[in-house]
C-alpha cells in the first residue's frame, strides 16, 4: 500500500486511514477509517462511498493511505469501495491540486468538475409499507388515494417516488406521503444507486449440447418441423454463425436485433431460449459507431513540412511551441503528423479545441485518419458516453483523445503530446461554477506533469502566448502562405453612416454588402454573414416616452426574439411576452432597437426572396445535433446564406463560400474591456479566414461607422505584430495583462447595502497583504444586478513573479475566510477569478 509519495504501509494494519477528496466546497481531504474488510483493495484513485454530515451520502476519491488518525475529529468510516481499480491516477490527483491552488478554489470544486457525473453516486427516494402496519386494520381511516399507494406497495416490496406518481395528481404526492408516514404506514428512505450503465446487446448462441453431435441438430430440425418461424430463425442464425466450420464463433452469439431486422419473429426466438435450444445473454458493446479509416497517407506540402520541422526543432530546448499559422495554412496536417510521431512511440495524446461541435470538419477528418484509436470528449454526450471515453482512456483503448476544456481531466497516464487549436478562443475559460480555469495554460502545466509537449495553435494568437514566444518562453514557428496557394479575402470597408446619409441603406445592409451578395448568389456561391449578438433586436423601446423592458432579476435589457415572440433575459431565463403597449405611458408605439442574428435573418429574406437562408445561434443549436445539421445542410450546398454568431468564425472549412461579410464591427471594437482590440482583430480575422479556401479569391465586407480606424488597416493588410507593439504599449503603460496578473472579485449578494459594505471590508483587509500590488474598487458591476444578486468587483493587479503571487493568493484566502466568518456577512458569496478573460 503506498501514497501518493511512495511511502508503504502495512496493509493488514487494523488501524488504516485515508484521506478522501469530496466534491465539495471544502478547503482539503477528510480522513477516514478503513475497515479491515477492504484494507488489501483499497488504494490511490479508487472511488469510495462515504458519509458526510449527518444525512449526505458522497462519491469520494482516495488521495492517500496512511496510518495516522486524524486529531481534530473522530474519523468515521469507508462505506464501501466502489471499484475494482484506481479510475484516478496521482497525476491527475496533483493536477488537480494546482488547479484548485492556482485558481483559488477548492480541490473539492474541482473534482465535482473533473469526474464525469455518471461516476459520482446518486441517491433515489424509497418508499415500502410499514413492517408494523396492518392494511385490513389501519390505527387511523385512510381515503381512497391513500388507499390506492399502500395497494399498489402491497404488491411491491419497494418503490421509488417517482414510479407513486401516475396514482395521484403529481401536486399532491408530497401532502399524501406526509400523512402515510405520520400515520406510521409506509417508510421512506434514500438508496443510494451507481448513475452509470455500460450498453449492452441481447444476443443468443445454441446450447452446447447441440453442437457436440450433428444429429443432434439434424434432429432438431425434425422436431421443429412445420413450425416455419422457428425454422426461419434457425437458419438465419446459421447463415450468420457457421457453426459446423468453426464451433468457437457460437461462443459470440448473434444479436437477437440482427435476427428481428432479417425478418425473425421475437416470440419464435424467445420460444427457442425457452425450450433450451438457444442460450440467451449480455455482452457490453461500445456506444459509439466503428469508424473506417482512410488509409492514404498525409502528405506535407514545402511549406507544411518546413513548419513540421521547425516544430521538432523548437522542442529540442523548449517543452510549448506557438505555431502561428493564417486562416487555411493547413495546420491540420501538420497535426496529425505530430499525433502519429508521438502515437508510434507508445505515448497518448490530447487535441482541444475551443468547441467540438463547431468544428466537425477537423474531427470528421482526424476520425479518417486515427479511426477507432481516437476518442472524442465533450459535453453534448450523454453521462454514459463521457464514462466510456473515461474508461477508454483508462483501458488504453482510446491514445488519442480530442476534446473540449473538460478532456484536459481524462485519466491520462502518459500523455506525450498536448495540442491546443484557436487557442486564443475566449471560450477555452471557465467562467462558471469554480473551478474558473483557462483551458489552455492548464493544458500547458498538465503536460509539463507529463514530461510532454504543448504546441498552441492559431492565426491570431492570444497577446499572452505571443508575448511568451517573443520573450523566448515558448518557441515560435510561423506560416504565412495558404495551403495550396490559395490567395487570402480581399476585404472592404463599408461605411455606414454615408449610406445612410445617401439612403442606400436599407435593412441594416450597405449597397456594397448587397451587392457582393446578389454576385454570390448570382454565382451559386455561399455566403457568410455575422453578426454577434442572437435574438431578432437588442431591445424594443417606446418611441413616446423611451421606456426600455428589463429583467425583473437582473440590469439588463430584455431581447426581443420574434420567432416566440416574447422578451428574453439572456442572463437568467427570465421571459415574458411582448407588450402591445407601453408600461410607463401607456402609447401603442413600440419599436425594435438594433439587429440580432433573428432580424437580420429576416432582412435577409426581405432583400433576396430567392435564397435559402439558415441561422446558426444558441437558439438554434440547442439539441445534441443541432450544430450538426445546419452545418451538414450547409456543406451539402442545400443553403445559400449561413447567418450566425462567434459560433461561424470557428473551424469552418466550405469550398463554395465566397463572401464574408460582417454586419456591425462597431460593437465586436468598441467595448469596455481591455481585451476589445485584440477580440476584435481576432474576430474578424477567424471570420474573414472562411471566405476563398480553395482555388478562388474570397471578399470580405466589412460593416463599421468608423472606417477610419487603424485596426481595420491593420487587419485588410494583415498586420498582427504590428497591433500587437501598439497595444501592448497601451497596456505596459496603464499595467494590464501580460505586464501584471489579474485577479477579479464578485461579491453577491441579495441586499445592495450588505454586498457594497463587504466589498469594501474586503478592499481593506486585501490593502493590508505585502507586495507591489493595485487594487481597483470595489465598484457596481457593468451588470450590477443578476438573478436578483447585486454584484460589486474588485479588480487586482499583481506583479508577475509566482512567489509574490502565491503569497498574495493564500492571504487573500484567509481574508475572505475571516470575512465570511463575521455574522453580518456569511450569506454573502466571494466568487475568486484569476485571469479573467
Amino acid at each position: 500500500m503506498e501514497d501518493l509519495f511512495g511511502h508503504s504501509y502495512p496493509s493488514t494494519s487494523k488501524n488504516l486511514y485515508a484521506d478522501i477528496i469530496l466534491p465539495v466546497p471544502i478547503p482539503r481531504a477528510f480522513t477516514y477509517s478503513v475497515s479491515p474488510e477492504i484494507q488489501d483493495e483499497i488504494g490511490i484513485g479508487y472511488r469510495v462511498m462515504v458519509q458526510f454530515g449527518k444525512k449526505r451520502i458522497l462519491t469520494g476519491i482516495v488521495a492517500k493511505v496512511h496510518q495516522k488518525a486524524p486529531e481534530a475529529y473522530k474519523a468515521k468510516p469507508v462505506l464501501d469501495l466502489l471499484d475494482d481499480y484506481p479510475i484516478v491516477n496521482a497525476l491527475q490527483i496533483k493536477f488537480w491540486g494546482w488547479i484548485a491552488g492556482y485558481y483559488c478554489c477548492h480541490i473539492g470544486e474541482v473534482m465535482n468538475a473533473a469526474l464525469p457525473s455518471g461516476l459520482k453516486l446518486s441517491t433515489e427516494s424509497k418508499v415500502q409499507i410499514h413492517p408494523d402496519f396492518d392494511l385490513e386494520n389501519p390505527n387511523f381511516p385512510m381515503d381512497d388515494r391513500e388507499l390506492a399507494i399502500l395497494e399498489v406497495l402491497e404488491k411491491n416490496q419497494e418503490m421509488n417516488v417517482d414510479q407513486l406518481e401516475p396514482l395521484v395528481v403529481a401536486k399532491d404526492l408530497h401532502k399524501i406521503i406526509k400523512s402515510l408516514l405520520a400515520k406510521k404506514a409506509i417508510l421512506v428512505y434514500e438508496s443510494v444507486k451507481e448513475k452509470y450503465s455500460p450498453k449492452t446487446e441481447t444476443r443468443v448462441r445454441f446450447s452446447p449440447e447441440y453442437l457436440l453431435e450433428s444429429n443432434k441438430l439434424n434432429g432438431l430440425f425434425e422436431k421443429i418441423k412445420g413450425k416455419e418461424k422457428q425454422e426461419n430463425v434457425l437458419l438465419k442464425y446459421l447463415q450468420q454463425v457457421p457453426v459446423f466450420n468453426n464451433q468457437e464463433l457460437n461462443e459470440k452469439g448473434l444479436s437477437k436485433k440482427v435476427l428481428t431486422d432479417a425478418g425473425c419473429s421475437p416470440s419464435s426466438i424467445e420460444t427457442l431460449v425457452k425450450n433450451k435450444v438457444f442460450e440467451s445473454f449480455k455482452v457490453k458493446i461500445s456506444r459509439f459507431d466503428p469508424i473506417k479509416i482512410d488509409e492514404r497517407p498525409i502528405e506535407l506540402s514545402q511549406d507544411q513540412m518546413e513548419a513540421y520541422e521547425s516544430i521538432q526543432h523548437e522542442f529540442g530546448n523548449k517543452s510549448t511551441v506557438l505555431l502561428h499559422g493564417i486562416t487555411g495554412s493547413g495546420k491540420t496536417e501538420i497535426y496529425i503528423r505530430l499525433i502519429n510521431d508521438v502515437l508510434d512511440s507508445g505515448s497518448q495524446v490530447l487535441l482541444l479545441l475551443p468547441e467540438i461541435a463547431l468544428t466537425t470538419h477537423l474531427v470528421s477528418r482526424l476520425q479518417k485518419v486515427f479511426g477507432d484509436k481516437m476518442g472524442i470528449f465533450h459535453s453534448r454526450y450523454s453521462d454514459n458516453e463521457r464514462v466510456d471515453v473515461w474508461q477508454g482512456v483508462l483501458s488504453g483503448k482510446y491514445n488519442f483523445i480530442i476534446g473540449v476544456r473538460s478532456s484536459l481531466f481524462l485519466p491520462f497516464d502518459s500523455l506525450g503530446l498536448v495540442i491546443v487549436d484557436e487557442e486564443h478562443e475566449p471560450s477555452y475559460k471557465q467562467f462558471d461554477p469554480a473551478p474558473r480555469f483557462h483551458a489552455r495554460d492548464a493544458a500547458i502545466m498538465l503536460a509539463w506533469l507529463h514530461q510532454a509537449k504543448t504546441v498552441l495553435g492559431t492565426a491570431t494568437p492570444a497577446f499572452e502566448s505571443f508575448y511568451n514566444a517573443q520573450n523566448g518562453k515558448y518557441g515560435y514557428v510561423k506560416m504565412d502562405k495558404r495551403y495550396g496557394g490559395a490567395e487570402l479575402p480581399h476585404f472592404h470597408l463599408a461605411d455606414i453612416l454615408k449610406d445612410k446619409k445617401k439612403n442606400l441603406l436599407k435593412l441594416d445592409f450597405t449597397r456594397l454588402m448587397r451587392e457582393k451578395i446578389q454576385e454570390a448568389l448570382n454565382n451559386q456561391e455561399q455566403v457568410l454573414i455575422f453578426q454577434n449578438r442572437r435574438g431578432y433586436a437588442p431591445y424594443i423601446s417606446c418611441e413616446e416616452c423611451g421606456w426600455i423592458p428589463e429583467c425583473e432579476h437582473c440590469d439588463v435589457s430584455l431581447t426581443y426574439h420574434q420567432y416566440q415572440n416574447e422578451l428574453r433575459c439572456h442572463y437568467c431565463g427570465f421571459k415574458e411576452k411582448v407588450p402591445n403597449k407601453c408600461q410607463a405611458c401607456g402609447s401603442e408605439k413600440i419599436t425594435t432597437v438594433g439587429s440580432g442574428t433573428e432580424r437580420i435573418e429576416e432582412n435577409l429574406s426581405l432583400l433576396f426572396p430567392e435564397a435559402r437562408i439558415l441561422r446558426m445561434d444558441l437558439d438554434t443549436t440547442r439539441s445534441k445535433y443541432g450544430y450538426q445539421k445546419i452545418l451538414e445542410e450547409f456543406g451539402s450546398g442545400n443553403v445559400d446564406i449561413l447567418v450566425g454568431t462567434q459560433m461561424i468564425t470557428k473551424g469552418l472549412d466550405f469550398d463554395m463560400v465566397s463572401l464574408v461579410g460582417i454586419v456591425d464591427a462597431d460593437r465586436i471594437l468598441f467595448y469596455p474591456d481591455f481585451r476589445s482590440g485584440e477580440r476584435a482583430f481576432q474576430q474578424i480575422t477567424q471570420v474573414a479566414g472562411r471566405a476563398g479556401r480553395r482555388n478562388k479569391t474570397g471578399n470580405v465586407i466589412v460593416q463599421t461607422r468608423r472606417p477610419d480606424q487603424l485596426i481595420f488597416k491593420e487587419i485588410i493588410e494583415g498586420k498582427y505584430t504590428e497591433f500587437y507593439r501598439q497595444e501592448m504599449g497601451d497596456r505596459r503603460q496603464f499595467f494590464y495583462p501580460p505586464f501584471v496578473k489579474n485577479i477579479k472579485i464578485v461579491v453577491k449578494h441579495k441586499d445592495f447595502k450588505i454586498t457594497e459594505t463587504a466589498a469594501s471590508q474586503l478592499k481593506n483587509l486585501l490593502s493590508d497583504i505585502d507586495g507591489r500590488k493595485i487594487i481597483l474598487g470595489p465598484e457596481k458591476a457593468l451588470i450590477g444586478k443578476i438573478k436578483n444578486l447585486f454584484h460589486f468587483e474588485i479588480w487586482i493587479k499583481l506583479e508577475r513573479s509566482s512567489q509574490a503571487q502565491e503569497h498574495f493568493k493564500h492571504e487573500m484566502s484567509h481574508k475572505i475566510s475571516a470575512l465570511q466568518g463575521d455574522k453580518r456577512f456569511r450569506s454573502v458569496r466571494f466568487l475568486v477569478d484569476v485571469d479573467p478573460s
